[in-house]
């Protein structure tokens, strides 16, 4: 079975065009909600983010999210020792998840596949790309306790764009619900033909 990668940046789209693939029968697996997931039911994952972060990480048994982000988004060291403790989990759990599935193809949607150097795990890269306004923008209206600093400073945690371009097989722009559709049916139809 193929595994594919499906990345972009912070606000890029990337849930919006994994639904687009969902539509067309492609099983997806979205990496952000399953990290907080198992961050949450994992007792192995919790007991190592408390070791990182304190008891703090924690509050009435629920991962408090705020205190989190706010430790690891302004220090890059903490950020990546983080990672270091959840993606090889989500990785883990996408594997059996992706041995479930019947279909020609799988795609696992993670917003830093480059970041933490998974790329080679993956038969190919789609990457979702938007003009930066209008991914503060979309940012912003999804989750109105962003600050466009909050949102600039997890943009520097991420590669940029052209670097990203490079890198991956597909390129979707997403600044046009209805063009976007139309690209996500050519990378679907070119994928399927190489298989």
């Amino acid at each position: 079975m193929i595994k594919v990668g499906l990345t972009g940046g912070i606000g890029s789209g990337k849930t919006t065009v994994a639904k687009m693939f969902r539509e067309l029968g492609v099983p997806c697996y979205n990496s952000d909600e399953k990290a907080k997931d198992l961050m949450q039911n994992s007792p192995e994952l919790i007991q190592q983010i408390k070791e990182l972060l304190g008891e703090e990480a924690y509050k009435n048994g629920e991962l408090n999210r705020a205190f989190v982000s706010q430790q690891v988004f302004n220090t890059k060291e903490l950020l990546e020792e983080l990672n270091a403790i959840v993606h090889p989990a989500v990785r883990s759990d996408f594997i059996k998840w992706a041995d479930e599935q019947s279909s020609d193809y799988v795609i696992q949607e993670a917003a830093i596949i480059f970041e933490i150097g998974s790329q080679d795990f993956y038969d190919c890269i789609i990457l979702v790309t938007a003009p930066k306004e209008i991914r503060i923008d979309r940012v912003m209206q999804r989750d109105a306790s962003s600050t466009v600093e909050g949102i600039k400073a997890r943009m520097k945690n991420q590669w940029d764009d052209t670097k990203k371009i490079e890198a991956s097989h597909y390129i979707i722009q997403n600044d046009n619900i209805e063009q976007t559709k139309v690209q996500v049916l050519d990378v679907h139809r070119d994928i399927l033909n190489k298989i």
